[in-house]
């Protein structure tokens, strides 16, 4: 097969590479999948980063090597920023990866967690992959459309917030650090009066995806970073949902996928309740880095 990335840039189109590097995310996360799903729910040692609340296993630093690894030999023209180990190379292709979304739930055997790999190219998500390896799913997108497996993605929501799911992990500590304790929990408290259903399951890869996926209605973050939405905004997008990035204390010109707040809809919602705390977490935050 031949290298795309190898040949000069103007004598490959942007859908053919883009389906390329699809096809090299998808290989990436399914290289890892035996190693972390025979290393789920075995005994481990867990260890934490920033606090408490921030956990990490010797498996997210593995499997982010082993990704690693895979990308430079199929991608040599490539840089990658990784949770665990920060940034590798000096290629054009920037990737995103995230080896475990989700490692608290990972790390004590609850089901919900995944790969996520996503590739930018001047500035422009082109390509993803998010590999539920429990379950065996994989969500992908390039510049042609988004799949799940081989079957093409088309989300869908319900129009009102009153029979809708959200997924959110609003608010979390650091949450009431930004926004105050009492003003997060009542955020907290009108969005599950707004809506059917809330759920926590905390990932934020798959939750943007089950969004993509139709299987639920709306997700939203407001502590994100790039390696954990820049694959799943892709399979989103091309799944005709909508990604509304939130760029809270950052500059309003940043990029989506840098963005650390996020509201994800399938097509077909209208959340006005949602947008509203959305709109009240952003003043806050922009008016405190001010």
């Amino acid at each position: 097969m031949t290298n795309l990335t190898t040949l000069p840039r103007a004598s490959v189109t942007e859908a053919t590479l883009s389906r390329h590097l699809r096809e090299v995310a998808i290989r990436a996360a399914r290289s890892v999948q035996p190693y972390l799903v025979n290393a789920f729910r075995s005994p481990m040692v867990i260890d934490t980063k920033r606090d408490f609340h921030d956990v990490v296993t010797v498996h997210d630093k593995e499997t982010e090597k082993r990704l690693i690894d895979f990308i430079l030999c199929e991608v040599p023209d490539s840089s990658i920023l990784g949770e665990e180990g920060g940034a590798t190379g000096q290629g054009s292709i920037h990737w995103y990866i995230d080896p475990i979304d989700g490692t608290a739930n990972f790390a004590r055997g609850q089901g919900f967690w995944c790969v996520s790999i996503g590739a930018v190219v001047e500035g422009e998500i082109i390509a993803g992959a998010v590999l539920d390896p429990v379950a065996d799913l994989t969500f992908s997108a390039d510049a042609e459309g988004a799949w799940l497996g081989s079957a093409p993605l088309r989300s869908r929501s319900t129009p009102r917030e009153s029979d809708a799911i959200l997924i959110t992990g609003y608010p979390v500590e650091r949450d009431f650090r930004s926004d105050g304790r009492e003003a997060a929990l009542d955020h907290f408290g009108t969005l599950v009066e707004a809506f059917s259903t809330l759920r926590r399951p905390g990932s934020s890869a798959l939750s943007i995806c089950s969004v993509a996926a139709g299987w639920c209605d709306a997700a939203a973050g407001f502590g994100v970073n790039p390696w954990d939405v820049t694959a799943a905004i892709l399979i989103l997008k091309q799944a005709r949902g909508t990604y509304m990035p939130l760029a809270l204390h950052k500059p309003p010109a940043t990029p989506d996928f840098a963005c650390p707040g996020y509201v994800a809809l399938g097509e077909g919602a209208n959340y006005p309740t949602l947008m509203n705390v959305a709109r009240l977490v952003s003043e806050t935050r922009a008016k405190a880095a001010k």
